[in-house]
């Protein structure tokens, strides 16, 4: 049977990466579940083969079901019937699947009803499912409304919501407004609270919501009257069973057309507070944009999994003027690149998300008990890292998504562009990766306090230093000229106007992530020589990508912004 979990190797190898023994010990609290659950680990390796088999169960269900069905989800899609969502035939039966595998609440505590699980297999767990089809890994995928309400509600509301989302309720992150898309402080749907029923009631507009049918729903209002920042707005959990809610329209998407999202319209919806009052937007939503857009790179390298795999299987059974085009240095070169970008991505997204594991499990042990001096600087400089290196991933991992799907459709030729053939899916699923949960643009505007603050300079030199097998120094000595050259196109670019580093953000935050990931494969080759084929291709793109953005820069002054200006007014 095929497996879309034992099929892949790179996953496993970044499954059993070192750093997982420090994570699973904070994860399980030194294994203190034991003697309590008869399916909680007993030690390290007991843990590792859980993450194991359980994705092993994910990859077959993904390869026999998901992926099957993805054809008929993308052309049935959902429906609005009644005011209600109905999902797509193959849908219900991916849902089906996956909640009879227990794969609902997979990173949620056992007390209720989870695995307990860190967020590498969970994250893991996105990248297969993402690859068997983008639409289902947003109604999946959720379930980082689930680790929001595990991280700030009250028990009462953990045992009431979380029970049901291991059980198979979906959930919708409900933030976005007509009037309010990236700009969430200017979110205006209302929250008052009736003091004669004693429940807060909830009355607006919603637009773009991803799975807005889901049956439990965060919901982002306005709770203090007269305001209009973000400090005015509290974050809400709202359950569809309650009423007040009303569907009214079902958005027609390029992509990803299996996720039903949705317009919704709440008239005094009863509602629970989550937290505190007026941390909505700046402390809890923020918390879960964060885990999103990890989402997001995860779907990205999924959707890159499988356009590369349609591309390298079509190249190979491809014949023209008598061989197959896999032969031809043009397609060749393509299909190397593309693996090169996957390969730099997928490294990337196990990075970013082992230090998402570190801090989160300290965060929360720090609820349980008093950390140590050290446990607390562990914490501080692993989120630190997580901070630094979101953005960044979900920019970079998002244009190489779309980079290699357009790509790929480009080997099929003519046939991509039918809907004979799954990269024609494929290539518009792609496309939402770098807009939504924070357009690139966006994610570059976050990630450029790195740039401007030295973070992404000092994490190369702290890469630099880490002892390496001498046989691999000469693509270390490549990464040092690299990191020169971006150093010296940041100083050029720091020490001017706001505008002008706002103007060049974008060519510096792709140049550090082209030498973080070119440091990120080089320690995968430490572990695996096989990957040195692939450090070696991706080396050169980066470096001539870098130079082309570094030669940009050289050239630019302070009147170059006024030029483009002017270019635009004509």
């Amino acid at each position: 049977m095929a497996n879309f979990f034992t099929d892949n190797p790179d996953l496993k190898f970044h499954l059993n990466h070192p750093l997982m023994q420090r994570i699973v010990e904070l994860k399980e609290d030194f294994y203190k579940d034991k003697n309590e659950f008869d399916f909680a680990p007993q030690d390290f390796e007991d843990a590792m083969d859980s993450y194991a088999q359980v994705l092993e169960i994910a990859g077959e269900i993904c390869a026999d079901i998901i992926s099957p069905n993805a054809e008929s989800v993308d052309h049935d899609g959902p429906t609005l019937k009644d005011g209600k969502v109905e999902y797509a035939k193959g849908t219900k039966e991916n849902i089906d699947a996956i909640v009879k595998a227990g794969l609902m609440g997979i990173s949620l505590p056992r007390k209720y009803g989870g695995l307990n699980f860190s967020i590498v297999p969970y994250v893991m767990a996105a990248d297969i499912v993402s690859r068997a089809d983008a639409g289902f890994a947003n109604i999946w995928g959720l379930q980082d409304c689930a680790e929001t309400i595990n991280d700030y509600a009250d028990e009462a509301q953990k045992e009431k919501y979380l029970r049901r989302v291991c059980t198979g309720d979906t959930m919708a992150m409900t933030l976005t407004e007509p009037d309010a898309g990236s700009d969430l402080q200017a979110v205006m749907l209302k929250a008052h609270f009736d003091e004669d029923r004693k429940v807060w009631l909830l009355n607006g507009v919603k637009r773009f919501i991803t799975n807005g049918g889901g049956e439990i729903s965060l919901v982002l209002a306005r709770s203090e009257e007269k305001t209009q920042d973000g400090r005015g707005l509290s974050m809400f959990i709202f359950d569809r069973n309650d009423g007040g809610i009303t569907i009214r329209r079902l958005e027609n998407k390029l992509g990803i057309k299996g996720s039903p999202t949705c317009e919704l319209v709440f008239k005094d919806a009863p509602a629970e507070l989550c937290g505190q009052r007026k941390f909505g937007l700046i402390k809890y939503v923020m918390s879960l944009m964060n885990s999103a857009r990890m989402g997001i790179i995860a779907q990205s390298v999924g959707i890159s999994e499988a356009a590369y795999r349609e591309a390298f299987s079509y190249a190979q059974k491809r014949i023209q003027f008598g061989k197959p085009i896999i032969e031809f240095p043009a397609i060749y070169e393509m299909l190397a690149m593309m693996k090169a970008k996957l390969t730099a991505s997928r490294s990337l997204l196990y990075e970013t998300a082992r230090y998402v594991d570190i801090y989160k499990s300290l965060a929360h042990l720090s609820n349980e008990r008093s950390l140590s001096k050290e446990e607390k600087e562990e914490m501080k400089s692993y989120q630190k890292l997580a901070d630094m290196y979101t953005p960044l991933g979900k920019a970079i991992t998002s244009e190489f998504c779309n980079e290699i799907a357009y790509d790929s459709l480009q080997i099929h030729g003519g046939s991509g562009f039918m809907k004979d053939y799954p990269i024609e899916r494929i290539y518009r699923d792609a496309r939402i990766t770098s807009i939504y949960e924070g357009t690139t643009q966006l994610q570059v505007v976050a990630a450029t306090r790195g740039v401007t603050t030295g973070a992404y300079l000092n994490r190369m030199k702290e890469y630099e230093n880490v002892p390496i097998k001498p046989e691999t120094e000469s693509y270390r000595n490549i990464l040092v000229h690299m990191t020169e050259q971006y150093e010296e196109a940041e100083a050029r670019v720091v020490v001017q106007n706001a505008e002008f580093i706002d103007f060049h953000a974008r060519r510096l935050v792709e140049m550090a992530g082209n030498i973080i990931m070119g440091y990120l494969v080089l320690m995968d080759v430490q572990r695996n020589h096989d990957y040195w084929k692939t450090l070696e291709v991706f080396l050169k793109f980066a470096r001539s990508k870098n130079m082309q953005n570094a030669t940009f820069i050289g050239y630019s002054n302070l009147n170059d912004l006024g030029k483009f200006k002017y270019n635009i007014a004509k």
